[in-house]
């Protein structure tokens, strides 16, 4: 039971990152790339930075559902437990600043939550 509740928070993790990845993309990092477009005065090293910076998130959990589901086949039960509390903390902070930023009204931190709950739930060292 441990090991499905890691790879359904895997699942989750990085199916919210995709749909995190492109939402972010088309609703934050393009119009700030016609902002700087239009101000003439962002130099050529911010440009290039701010989409890669607003996307650390979205690698993250998508690297850190893998290591759940990575987690969940494969690592004894030490690493599975260090698996669970690195990467839940990822999801933690990503919910919370979620609930935070949107006032609550918005599903990303209601998912991510889910996805905690569940490595919680697989985080057992028995495996």
């Amino acid at each position: 039971m441990e090991d499905m509740a890691l790879i359904a928070a895997g699942v989750i993790g990085t199916c919210v990152a995709v749909a995190h990845g492109v939402l972010t993309q088309r609703l934050i990092v393009v119009p700030i790339k016609a902002l700087f477009r239009q101000d003439g005065h962002t130099a050529p090293a911010i440009f290039r930075l701010v989409p890669l910076l607003l996307h650390l998130s979205t690698i993250s959990w998508f690297l850190g559902g893998l290591t759940l589901v990575a987690a969940a086949l494969w690592f004894d039960a030490d690493a599975r437990l260090a698996t669970a509390w690195f990467v839940g903390s990822l999801y933690l902070f990503g919910a919370a600043g979620n609930l935070w930023g949107t006032r609550g009204r918005h599903p990303g931190w209601l998912v991510l939550a889910l996805a905690l709950a569940l490595i919680v739930a697989g985080a057992s060292t028995g495996g």
